[in-house]
């Protein structure tokens, strides 16, 4: 009889632990799920805001930039997230950062100038209006770069488009020029898709 309850009562705190090893088990799965989750959402907001387009210089935007004059060794200028862009009418002010390097073997005085050159095609934009659109950084002189050195800071390029602009994409040129250097050191393009919020 004592068996009886002995092994009863063993199977009894067997099923609680098991129980307990479930419920905690099940705790733990949870926990972790979220976790997963969560930092999913985080890593993806992060690269999503980091290829549409940039609002501020940090240390990151830095780096990348300078991975990107590192892959090539004749590039003078490099933008970041790269020359298609997109930005949110009504919304608020974003753009691009770019560098540039200066190849010769003299310091130099650079200056630049972003305008836009084109819009897309049914896209009932004037090029007047796409540049009141440049609301940061549309043009700059006096840029020091000591010879086959990059800008010791990017600068950024700033788009503030209103929510009357029609959703199409607008073609910037962003030209660069040396002082004593006849013609453009070096010009890129810049699309910016206008899109709705």
């Amino acid at each position: 009889m004592k068996d009886m309850r002995g092994l009863k009562e063993t199977r009894r705190k067997n099923k609680i632990a098991a129980m307990e090893m479930t419920v905690g088990t099940i705790v733990t799965i949870v926990l972790l799920m979220s976790a997963l989750v969560l930092g999913l959402i985080l890593t993806q907001t992060i690269f999503k805001s980091s290829k549409e387009n940039i609002d501020s210089i940090d240390e990151g935007v830095k780096n990348q930039i300078s991975t990107m004059f590192a892959k090539d060794d004749l590039k003078k200028i490099v933008l970041y997230p790269g020359n298609t862009i997109s930005i949110k009418k009504g919304g608020e002010d974003a753009g691009f950062a770019f560098s540039v390097r200066n190849l010769d073997n003299t310091l130099g005085s650079f200056s630049y100038v972003v305008v836009a050159s084109s819009v897309s095609s049914g896209c009932n934009l004037p090029l007047s209006e796409a540049n009141k659109y440049i609301s940061l950084g549309g043009t700059g002189t006096g840029i020091p770069i000591s010879a086959g050195n990059i800008m010791s800071s990017p600068i950024i390029v700033k788009f503030a488009v209103p929510e009357s602009a029609p959703p199409c994409t607008v073609r910037y040129t962003l030209t660069v020029n040396k002082v004593g250097l006849v013609g453009p050191y070096e010009y890129v393009q810049v699309d910016v898709k206008i899109i709705s919020k």
